[in-house]
């Protein structure tokens, strides 16, 4: 379960139901670009970064696996996926060991503040794009304008049942 693997640290600034505005501390990710449809995307970036940190990388070093996957949002999305896994708190840019694949890089995220919708069940394309819309209506209602691209965070192994599944739809806001 989600709860038993590590999370970015974060702090509710606001909080509306399912809605909330958080504050990120900077994390490390480890991130790959896929481009195809959202769900082979989401898919091929998962198992590239799982073979990045399961050890095939310079070190031959396991990495613990963290929530959540991250990936852009499909909404006006026209095939480019950036797919990242946040790095276990315990490493730096220094510590983890080079990608032996080439298409990942590791690096710094700084995401700040950040408007947050959860929202349960598959994070399919249909969904994403239903809760995007519902975050953006938050956003108006809040006076709040976003900054950059969305996100649909992941924090389940394919296991987990829909019903106890938790997804999120994030965006950075100014």
């Amino acid at each position: 379960m989600a709860s038993e693997l590590e999370t970015p640290i974060y702090e509710v600034l606001e909080k509306s139901g399912s809605f909330e505005i958080r504050n990120y501390d900077p994390m490390i990710i480890a991130v790959t670009k896929v481009n195809s449809g959202f769900r082979e995307s989401t898919y091929t970036g998962f198992r590239r970064i799982a073979n990045y940190i399961f050890g095939n990388n310079g070190q031959n070093m396991e990495i613990a696996m963290t929530a959540p996957v991250l990936s852009t949002s499909p909404v006006g999305n026209k095939g480019h996926y950036e797919i990242a896994f946040v790095m276990p708190k315990e490493h730096s840019l220094n510590t983890l060991p080079e990608p032996s694949i080439l298409n990942i890089e590791i690096q710094e995220k700084k995401l700040g503040k950040v408007a947050v919708l959860r929202f349960g069940g598959w994070a399919t394309e249909r969904k994403v794009i239903k809760y995007q819309k519902t975050l953006m209506e938050y956003l108006d209602q809040y006076n709040l304008s976003n900054k950059g691209e969305f996100m649909v965070a992941q924090y389940n192994s394919p296991w987990v049942m829909p019903p106890f599944r938790r997804n999120e739809i994030m965006v950075r806001i100014k």
